[in-house]
């Protein structure tokens, strides 16, 4: 019997987040599984230093308003901002303390009064005066989301113009319309591009609003702003309240809501849902891209420079990975935003879990959604489109792509039910022997002479049935953008 060789020991847990190599490439999130936002604007816009900064950012413009409304020393409030910087701060070191909490704004704090105190001491008094956790991440949670989704718009709004610029190009290239995986009838690519059009101005719309209406958070322990109100004993609270509310929202460009909304997660939901909608409206032109790339169909082809979309096997192959990988977003982001729907269920007035279930799904959905339309601006804006084959691909039925008008035509002259009975059978032998379906309908005694009446000339030619197609693309290109204004 064989000697058993010597076991390798095993590696600790210690051992397999240090070091160098394989073992210490460390914990910060790159995106090495996630190709669809690697690299891209909205990865650092979402990370960790950006929602240190945005914590950060709340904290000070907090002690700004404070100030505005005479509650803290213009000068504390001063040095609280000089000293809110991400930088300045050991993110590591929070995040790890942030396990004793479940939260990371009580070791911030902690942490950022001990840094304004080696500033000034009597500034660091007046640090998250009258504050809790929640108003302060809540807040830097709309920032946050705030600042992703304007590059989001800026990426939409160049897949606009894009596909604006091939609808219009394309008006008249006809294609065959596809239903349930088979030729429909003809179409053209302008309308094709019309549509995926329309729904990144439906995201863009969504975006917009979301922008513009991101409330800050002030409820202070348990959403009565008692805490800010202790630091204002002389106040009114009907003029407080609002001033301080609004105070707070005006310095971070934010909106200054009705009511606390610790518990009222309907800010929260919208987000989601709009980076999930964002997500799957730009999924529909990858999975569109991807039907007509396809080697047998050929119809548009992805960009591809040098090294992009090889195969790690079959030197032949350039894959669709542009559409690739926004499919991708689209197909993760309903189960995201499924669950930070499902954390609305807050109870009492501070929710156990439910709040700290929201961050890193909506922090995916945001970074699915900005990865997504930053490559699919790549892909539209470099899309190419093979109208030849497009229009190649329309005889590959021998004409029955045309049946419907045809059935129309021969209806008067035998009655709906015979026309279409009649099509039926002469599509499936056309189909059956690949004789083309207008020689087999010539060959008929009973529809050869309606086939050869004035006017029908052009009966069997698939760009004579687009219908409406190029008005529908002229219709849908006025519409716009909505103004990046805020």
């Amino acid at each position: 019997m064989p000697t058993d060789p010597t076991p390798t020991p095993a590696l600790t847990s210690a051992e397999v987040g240090a070091g160098p190599g394989i073992l210490g490439v460390g914990s910060a999130e790159g995106g090495l599984l996630a190709p669809v936002w690697a690299d891209t604007p909205v990865a650092a816009a979402v990370g960790d230093g950006a929602w240190l900064q945005a914590m950060l950012d709340a904290e000070a413009a907090l002690s700004r308003a404070q100030a505005r409304l005479g509650t803290v020393p213009w000068a504390a409030a001063q040095v609280i901002t000089r000293s809110a910087r991400a930088e300045h701060l050991d993110l590591a070191a929070l995040a790890r303390q942030a396990r004793q909490s479940a939260n990371p704004v009580v070791a911030l704090v902690r942490e950022f009064t001990a840094l304004v105190a080696a500033q000034d001491a009597d500034a660091a008094r007046y640090v998250h005066r009258g504050s809790t956790s929640q108003d302060i991440l809540d807040t830097a949670m709309m920032l946050v989301a705030g600042r992703a989704l304007r590059l989001i718009r800026t990426d939409l709004a160049h897949a606009e113009r894009a596909l604006a610029a091939l609808a219009g190009t394309h008006r008249d290239t006809l294609m065959a319309g596809r239903t349930l995986a088979l030729h429909a009838v003809p179409t053209t690519f302008g309308l094709k591009a019309a549509g995926w059009r329309q729904l990144v101005l439906d995201a863009a719309h969504k975006l917009h609003t979301l922008i513009a209406q991101g409330p800050v958070q002030l409820g202070g322990a348990a959403g009565t702003l008692a805490g800010y109100l202790e630091h204002a004993p002389h106040a009114d609270p009907a003029v407080y309240v609002p001033g301080l509310t609004r105070a707070f929202a005006a310095e971070l460009g934010l909106a200054a809501p009705l009511l606390p909304w610790h518990v009222l997660r309907t800010p929260v939901a919208d987000l989601a849902q709009g980076a999930a909608f964002t997500c799957t409206a730009l999924g529909k032109i990858a999975v569109d891209v991807l039907s007509l790339t396809r080697t047998e169909v050929g119809e548009v082809h992805e960009p591809a420079p040098a090294g992009r979309g090889a195969s790690s096997a079959m030197p032949h192959k350039r894959n669709p990975v542009l559409a690739t990988a926004v499919r991708s977003a689209a197909l993760q982001a309903p189960q995201l935003a499924a669950t930070v729907l499902g954390c609305m269920l807050s109870e009492d007035e501070r929710s156990a879990g439910a709040w700290h279930a929201e961050w890193e799904p909506l922090r995916a959905l945001l970074r699915l959604a900005g990865g997504a339309a930053h490559q699919t601006v790549e892909l539209v804006s470099r899309l190419s489109v093979d109208a030849g084959r497009m229009r190649a691909n329309t005889a590959l039925t021998g004409g029955a792509l045309i049946s419907e008008r045809i059935a129309a035509v021969l209806a008067p002259l035998l009655g709906k039910a015979a026309a279409r009975e009649l099509l039926n059978e002469t599509c499936a032998r056309a189909a059956h022997t690949g004789t083309a379906l207008a020689d087999l309908l010539r060959a008929d005694e009973r529809v050869a002479a309606a086939l050869a009446a004035p006017g029908h000339a052009d009966l069997f030619a698939p760009e004579a049935y687009t219908g409406a197609a190029g008005l529908l693309s002229e219709r849908a290109l006025s519409r716009t953008m909505p103004a990046a204004g805020h």
